[in-house]
């Protein structure tokens, strides 16, 4: 208990930020939904067949998992909010439409027979009779709404659109339930206030219930308001989920602002590489730290050949992405985070196991744990198959869930990054790439053109770093953060100030 006290109390500026985020995107949402249901709800109680088809539609949109409509939001509108709101509507359209049809449709026709008789029109028949009977319906709906909407906006972190999700992110990386926890109890405590607010305007009058939506547009101003003060940025700096990008753009921005008038935003834990580079190529940020064969493998769009050679692969990269999109790869940093294939060190020491084609030897005791990512590229799990003839039974998990499995022993291999903290942690080892499956994967800033032609200056800061940080310095650096619990960016301003890289 004293710890997760000490994780909140530490973590209060980063929870206050993600609170308004989360109340953001959750109040714009529903108002939009409701703006959008009710006025549909009162022109479909006119025709009850197309009000059935209407309603089977939401009905079924409210069916799509929300990671898979995510999903193919992106490519229509990028990422951050806007996706993360539209499908947050989409969700909300069906309990709200619902439960406002039938309120409006189960109103008593003698009731709407002595409106008619005393001479009300239509419009009057509405606001005065109609939607105050329909209303406890009505505020069910948008009640049920808004705790779907509170809840599944957690979500909105995986595209980089902030909100509570980032605590339950963070947590599940680093692997530490406090992360957790913070972000779900704050996540429930949000929708059970909302609820019990909503409730009480069951039986409100018309006033009060426009009073209160005078509120929470006030509310929802405040918090863009909050939010735009809150920017001072000119240059966003972008980073995966991990210890090792966060250490990464913290040097990055201590190395421009010490060196220049430029101020720098850090979206820490943004996002999976696609994520991130969909984000560069919208200019919704500026440059983020990527891997030369993950440009190769994952970006370009052509057909490559290349060797194991770093040099020769990084040329390859900075190249061809140059080409394609029009983006600068800087000068590349010493170490390789490069894919790896890891077992305990006591399971590879009961079967002899010092290579990957070791493996073949025992695939039939083996069940791997490998992220979809792994899963789905050429140099991981389909290399595994087609050049060292491994036939796995595989289990898909997040990345830091892969190293929970592995030392639960519900998994006996899986995939790593050489740098990765949680090798030493664990006691894994790596097995040697004895048929070479995984090219070279150096690191270095990645950034649009058109930023580099506005601050000229940020190739030769940021290359200060080129041909530094080993992989047994970055590997002690994710270790300093994921198990002895230091911040990403004291860790970061340690190793610049140990090599002169900063002052102080």
């Amino acid at each position: 208990m004293s710890n997760f006290v000490e994780t909140l109390v530490s973590r209060q500026a980063e929870l206050l930020k993600a609170l308004v985020e989360h109340v953001e995107i959750s109040l714009f949402s529903l108002l939009i939904a409701v703006l959008i249901a009710l006025p549909v709800a009162i022109l479909l109680t006119n025709n009850q067949r197309v009000a059935e088809f209407v309603l089977q539609i939401t009905g079924i949109l409210q069916t799509i998992p929300s990671l898979a409509l995510l999903g193919l939001l992106i490519p229509l509108i990028g990422i951050g909010s806007g996706p993360a709101i539209v499908a947050l509507v989409v969700y909300a359209l069906f309990p709200i439409l619902q439960s406002s049809y039938t309120g409006l449709i189960e109103i008593d026709d003698s009731l709407e027979e002595a409106a008619e008789a005393f001479g009300l029109s239509k419009m009057q028949k509405l606001i005065k009779l109609e939607l105050p009977l329909a209303l406890p319906m009505i505020i069910a709906g948008i009640r049920t709404a808004t705790v779907m909407i509170i809840g599944t906006a957690t979500l909105a972190a995986l595209i980089g659109a902030g909100g509570l999700g980032t605590f339950i992110l963070l947590g599940i990386d680093r692997n530490n339930i406090n992360l957790i926890l913070i972000g779900a109890i704050s996540s429930a405590l949000l929708a059970v206030i909302f609820n019990f607010g909503i409730r009480y305007l069951e039986k409100a009058s018309g006033k009060k219930i426009a009073i209160v939506f005078g509120a929470l547009m006030l509310i929802l101003g405040g918090t863009f308001f909050y939010s735009s003060i809150g920017q001072r940025e000119e240059l966003t700096i972008a980073g995966k989920l991990g210890s090792e990008p966060d250490i990464l753009i913290n040097m990055y921005k201590e190395l421009i602002e010490d060196q220049t008038d430029i101020s720098v935003e850090l979206k820490e834990n943004f996002g999976k590489t696609t994520f991130l580079y969909n984000a560069l190529k919208s200019a919704e940020i500026d440059l983020y730290p990527e891997f030369s064969g993950t440009i190769l493998e994952s970006f370009i769009k052509k057909e490559v050949t290349y060797s194991n050679n770093p040099k020769e692969v990084y040329e390859l990269a900075r190249d061809e992405i140059q080409d394609q999109d029009n983006f600068t790869f800087l000068d590349p940093m010493a170490y390789q985070n490069t894919y790896a294939v890891a077992v305990k060190r006591t399971f590879a020491e009961e079967y002899n196991l010092t290579s990957i084609s070791d493996l073949k030897k025992v695939q039939n005791q083996l069940t791997a744990g490998f992220t979809l990512e792994f899963i789905d590229r050429q140099d991981g799990l389909k290399g595994l198959e087609s050049l060292y003839g491994l036939k796995l039974t595989v289990k898909s998990m997040e990345p830091a869930l892969r190293y929970q499995a592995i030392e639960n022993g519900d998994v006996n291999v899986i995939d790593a990054y050489s740098t990765d903290s949680e090798l030493k942690q664990y006691d894994l080892q790596i097995l040697q790439d004895d048929q070479e499956l995984f090219p070279p994967y150096q690191g270095a800033p990645l950034l649009r053109q058109e930023t580099l032609a506005k601050y000229p200056e940020l190739a030769a800061i940021l290359n200060q770093l080129a041909s530094k940080i080993t992989e047994e310095e970055m590997s002690e650096m994710n270790y300093d953060v994921n198990v002895n619990g230091e911040a990403p960016s004291k860790v970061a301003h340690d190793y610049l100030v140990k090599h002169q890289l900063l002052s102080k």
